[in-house]
C-alpha cells in the first residue's frame, strides 16, 4: 500500500493480524487458541488489531487518504456484552443444532435426529384410506403419528405458526377406500396439481334404492323396480356418461356455502339448494360386473367429479334409481392403490421417506410451486369435490 514504508515492524505486526482477522474460523482457530470460545477470540483479536491501528495511524510516512482508511477501523469497539450476543459457534444452517446434538446424551440425541428428518421430509406420497374416518381425521391421525414418533410437542394454538406442514390433494367420503395424495412441507404447495389430475375408481352401484346422500349411508329416499334392466342396456347408458359431460353435485358434499359444507348443513337439517350442473370429465367408464340389483363400474375421470351423482344419474337413465354401495379409488395420478398406497402400520418417518423418494421420481417433470391459500397451514386440507 503506498505510504505505508515507514511502519516498519509495528506494520509487519498490524498487516498480520488484519490477515488474522479476515481469515476462516478453521485458521483462526489453530493451536492454543483452539481452547477459546470462537466469539470471544474474534471480539479479543478484534481489540488488539484495533491498538496496533491507534499506533501505526499516528507514525510518519502515511498519506492522508491511507490514514482515514485505516481509521475506519480503529473504531470504538462494540459493547461490553458482545461476545456473549454472537451466536455459538457453529451457529447458522443447523449448526447451532448440530453443536448442541454433540453435548446430549444418547437418548436425546437419537430423538433429535427423529426430529430433523421428520422436518426434513418434503413431497407428495400416498395412503390408504379405510372406511370409517374422514379425509381430515385421517390427515390429523398420520401428522399426530409422526409428531409422536420424532418427540415433538404439537402446537394446540392455530393462530401460530404450526410445527408440521401436512395436507391432502383430494376428499375421500367417510365411506369410501382407497388413495390419499399426502403432501408435506414444500409438497403442500404441489397438491393443487393433484387435484385436477385424473383419478381412477372402482364403484359399486345398486339398482332400485335412492338415498338422501347417494350412497349406503343415506336414508332410503325412493326405490323403483328395476328388474326390466339388462346388462347391455347399462352398456349403452354409460356411454352417455363418456367425454365432456355436465353433472350436478349431490347436496351431502364439500362445496359450500356462505363458508359451511353442504353435508353440514344438510346434516342441521337446514334447506339446501342444489349446485347447478358443472363441466366434468370423464375420460373412461366401462361395466367389469352385473348381477342385478348390483352393478360394478370402472371410471376415469377428472377434477371436481362425483361418483355418487354419477351412479344416481345412470339409474335414472335407466328409468329406476340407483346409489353407490361401495366406492374405491384406485388410482390418483401416477400413485396407485396398490403399488404406493402406506397402510397405517408403515405410518413412520423412515418409511415415508423411502416413499416419498419413489413417488416424486414418478411426477412428470418439476411440479409447480405456486402458493396455495389453505384454511390451516400446520394441518393443510385441499378441499377437493371428488368422491
Amino acid at each position: 500500500m503506498d505510504g505505508c514504508g515507514a511502519a516498519g515492524s509495528s506494520g509487519s505486526g498490524m498487516m498480520r493480524l488484519l490477515l488474522m482477522a479476515g481469515a476462516p474460523a478453521e485458521i483462526r482457530g489453530e493451536g492454543e487458541e483452539r481452547r477459546y470460545d470462537q466469539g470471544r477470540r474474534a471480539a479479543d483479536l478484534r481489540a488488539l488489531l484495533r491498538q496496533e491501528l491507534r499506533t501505526f495511524i499516528q507514525g510518519p510516512g502515511l498519506t492522508p487518504r491511507v490514514r482515514s482508511f485505516l481509521r475506519s477501523f480503529a473504531r470504538r469497539p462494540r459493547s461490553p456484552d458482545y461476545v456473549s450476543q454472537r451466536r455459538p459457534a457453529g451457529a447458522g444452517r443447523g449448526g447451532a443444532a448440530r453443536t448442541a446434538r454433540r453435548s446430549m446424551a444418547g437418548p436425546e440425541r437419537a430423538a433429535a435426529e427423529r426430529a430433523d428428518r421428520l422436518f426434513a421430509l418434503s413431497g407428495l406420497f400416498a395412503v390408504y384410506k379405510p372406511k370409517g374416518p374422514t379425509s381430515a381425521a385421517l390427515l390429523n391421525r398420520l401428522k399426530e403419528r409422526l409428531v409422536a414418533e420424532a418427540g415433538v410437542q404439537a402446537n394446540k394454538n392455530k393462530r401460530k405458526k404450526q410445527i408440521l406442514k401436512i395436507g391432502h390433494g383430494g376428499t375421500l367420503d367417510s365411506a369410501a377406500t382407497g388413495v390419499l395424495v399426502v403432501g408435506i412441507g414444500k409438497g403442500t404447495k404441489m397438491l393443487s396439481t393433484i387435484l385436477a389430475g385424473s383419478k381412477k375408481y372402482t364403484a359399486i352401484g345398486r339398482l332400485g334404492k335412492a338415498t338422501d346422500t347417494l350412497d349406503a349411508t343415506g336414508k332410503v329416499t325412493e326405490e323403483k323396480p328395476y328388474d326390466k334392466v339388462t346388462k347391455g342396456d347399462l352398456e349403452s347408458v354409460l356411454q352417455k356418461f363418456t367425454g365432456d359431460i355436465m353433472q350436478v353435485p349431490p347436496l351431502y358434499s364439500a362445496l359450500k356455502k356462505d363458508g359451511e359444507r353442504l353435508s353440514s348443513l344438510m346434516k342441521r337439517g337446514e334447506a339446501v339448494e342444489a349446485k347447478p350442473a358443472r363441466p366434468v370429465k370423464v375420460y373412461s367408464l366401462s361395466l367389469q360386473h352385473f348381477q342385478p340389483p348390483l352393478f360394478t363400474l370402472d371410471v376415469e375421470c377428472g377434477g371436481g367429479f362425483y361418483v355418487r351423482s354419477l351412479v344416481s344419474d345412470i339409474g335414472k337413465e335407466l328409468s329406476t334409481c340407483a346409489s353407490v354401495q361401495k366406492l374405491t379409488r384406485t388410482k390418483q395420478g401416477p400413485f396407485t392403490l396398490e403399488e404406493h398406497a402406506l397402510h397405517e402400520d408403515k405410518w413412520t418417518i423412515d418409511e415415508i421417506a423411502r416413499s416419498l423418494e419413489h413417488c416424486m421420481s414418478l411426477l412428470p417433470g418439476e411440479p409447480s410451486h405456486k402458493k396455495f391459500k389453505t384454511e390451516d397451514p400446520g394441518e393443510t386440507v385441499v378441499s377437493c369435490e371428488d368422491k
